[in-house]
């Protein structure tokens, strides 16, 4: 029943209720598979960008890349680099695993 001072529906009042959906063996799969790609993607961005930019630079300042240290680099150039490359990878695989399940556009 309606609150017709505040508009509100009450709790017990069965059109409240959100719609259950189906959740269906395959979509769940679908979302594994994509949560676990995240997942990869983001550790790679973590370990590129804070391991090698800081955590490791100091055992990568002997290498030289374009006349810099490698830490330097990775800390520059290099993270911004493999994130772009992560994004269109995961570009690439989503729309893979689309077609896998069905689910292109």
């Amino acid at each position: 029943m309606a609150n017709e001072l505040t508009g509100s529906v009450a709790p017990n009042d069965k059109t409240a209720q959100a719609p259950l959906i189906e959740v269906s063996e395959r979509d769940l799969k679908y979302w594994r598979f994509n949560l676990r790609l995240i997942v990869i993607t983001l550790t790679i961005w973590a370990i590129v960008s804070y391991g090698c930019g800081l955590l490791l630079r100091p055992l990568l300042m002997g290498i030289k890349v374009g006349g810099a240290d490698l830490g330097f680099w990775f800390a520059q150039q290099g993270s911004v680099l493999t994130f772009v490359a992560l994004v269109f990878f995961y570009s690439w695989r989503m729309n893979k695993l689309d077609e896998e399940f069905g689910m292109e556009e």
